[in-house]
């Protein structure tokens, strides 16, 4: 307990040294972090090989080009989004100075998730810098390589005392939790969100929680199946499946289910061979604990393809599995593994009950060649996110928030987003101490008269033509 409120006190009172709060000291950390991952690239990768078996390419692609993409997005573009920003005034106050000020929050806590280490501690990191937080950096234990790396780098490269990093397990997250924070970002899932916010409200602290749930695949009867198939295949299978907003489970009519499965067997070997296992694109599943959770979900269940496992090196194969049942245990949580089922709806009216029947998902796809299909599945439905005739894609747009809601989550980031959550949008409004004569309207005694001419001047509402006429 003793260590917490010591990196924490450190980090407060560094941010209330004002140090932070400057834009040039915000990008000169912004592009001491940028060095730190051009200088130490193959560090990283070498960190996320050892962690989920990630090739280089892999690596860099899935983690460390978001986070330069966002970095370069972030610096480009901070000057203006800390500026004050004006806003529209009424006829009592034209005279007035008024605008929204960013500020920063505070000391802020982000909690990384193991399953993209590296990018989800980076990116959220990136966001608070740019607010002029100070940022505790709790990276996940799971992925125990990358996080002692980040411990490693980081103060090497960002102010230490502002942005120290605290590594360990459920003993020293309990602990820093306990900690007064002005805001917490935690990536992961429901039930530790749950802990995350019980904790955030002793102090009435606000909380983006980025968690996840079963993701739903729509496919309509009216599509490309090799094209949709070939996408579905890309994002459920990338990193073995441990991918937050990977399609969980897919939802289409009967006719279509064999082509379906066909389609997908064979992008399966053009991505990844004859023998999946060999593949250098193939990833593993984190550690043993989670490799016996997924492979207990394929007990009684019918597969259709793959279904091989290799406990000793983490290893399950890209799986399909046909003839779910809804009320099996593999609909039951989120998967978070490379085991797709496939459900049997008899059109989209059935797929959007049986969407809105459970939690609302982090992400939902739809495909269909009728745009009007898919307009209909994201009006009738909710999610943190779509993305209509792709997967996971809606994520790679910075301008697009990242966030859950409902069980899946709440809050977002991602680009001016990042910059939005970490900050605290001030209300400023500065007066003169002249044309006091005004001010009688609203300072007793009231009369009808009084109340009359504040109706004109805050609820009329003025033809900009005529306000123009009227001024020349």
């Amino acid at each position: 307990m003793e260590r917490m409120q010591q990196v924490v006190g450190r980090a407060r009172a560094a941010f209330s040294s004002g140090r932070c709060r400057s834009l040039e000291f915000r990008l000169q950390q912004l592009k001491n972090l940028e060095r730190m991952v051009r200088e130490k690239e193959k560090e990283i990768l070498a960190a996320l090989q050892s962690d989920l078996h990630k090739c280089g390419h892999n690596a860099y692609s899935h983690e460390v080009m978001g986070v330069l993409g966002e970095l370069a997005l972030v610096m480009e573009n901070l000057p203006s989004w800390a500026a004050p920003q004006p806003v529209k005034k009424n006829l009592l106050t034209m005279r007035d100075e008024a605008y929204i000020y960013p500020e920063p929050l505070g000391v802020v806590l982000v909690i990384g998730a193991w399953n993209y280490p590296f990018m989800l501690v980076v990116q959220p990191l990136i966001g608070a810098i740019a607010a002029g937080n100070a940022v505790v950096v709790k990276p996940s234990e799971v992925s125990e390589h990358t996080s002692q790396l980040l411990a490693d780098l980081l103060p090497q490269y960002l102010d230490e005392e502002l942005y120290p990093v605290v590594t360990g397990g459920v003993p020293e997250t309990t602990e820093l939790l306990t900690q007064r924070f002005d805001h917490i970002l935690y990536t992961g899932n429901t039930a530790v969100g749950k802990i995350v916010m019980a904790a955030a409200a002793k102090h009435l602290t606000p909380v983006t929680l980025e968690l996840g749930g079963k993701s739903p695949c729509y496919i309509d009867k009216d599509c490309d199946l090799a094209v949709a198939c070939r996408r579905i295949t890309w994002g459920k299978y990338m990193n073995c499946g441990q991918t937050c907003i990977a399609p969980d489970y897919i939802l289409c009519e009967p006719s279509i289910q064999s082509q379906v499965v066909e389609n997908i067997k064979a992008t399966l070997q053009e991505f990844y061979g004859e023998d999946v296992k060999k593949s250098p694109d193939y990833e593993r599943i984190v550690n043993k604990r989670h490799f016996r959770r997924i492979v207990s979900l394929l007990e009684g269940q019918k597969i259709a393809h793959g279904g091989e496992t290799d406990e000793a090196s983490c290893f399950i194969a890209p799986t399909i599995l046909t003839d779910v049942s809804v009320e099996s245990k593999v609909m039951e949580e989120e998967i978070f593994g490379p085991v797709l089922p496939i459900l049997s709806v008899k059109g989209v009216d059935e797929a959007i009950e049986f969407i809105n029947s459970r939690e609302k998902p982090l992400a939902l796809y739809v495909f269909s060649n009728n745009k009007k299909v898919i307009k209909r599945v994201i009006s009738e439905t909710s999610s943190g996110g779509v993305t209509g005739n792709d997967v996971i894609m809606h994520y790679l747009l910075s301008s697009l928030p990242f966030g859950g809601v409902g069980n899946s989550g709440m809050g977002a980031y991602h680009g001016k987003h990042s910059f939005e959550t970490f900050s605290h949008h001030r209300a400023c409004l500065i007066k003169d101490l002249k044309m006091e004569g005004m001010n009688k309207l609203r300072y007793p005694p009231g009369s009808q008269k009084k109340l009359d001419w504040a109706k004109f001047f805050l609820l009329k509402r003025f033809n900009k033509v005529r306000v123009g006429l009227s001024l020349k």
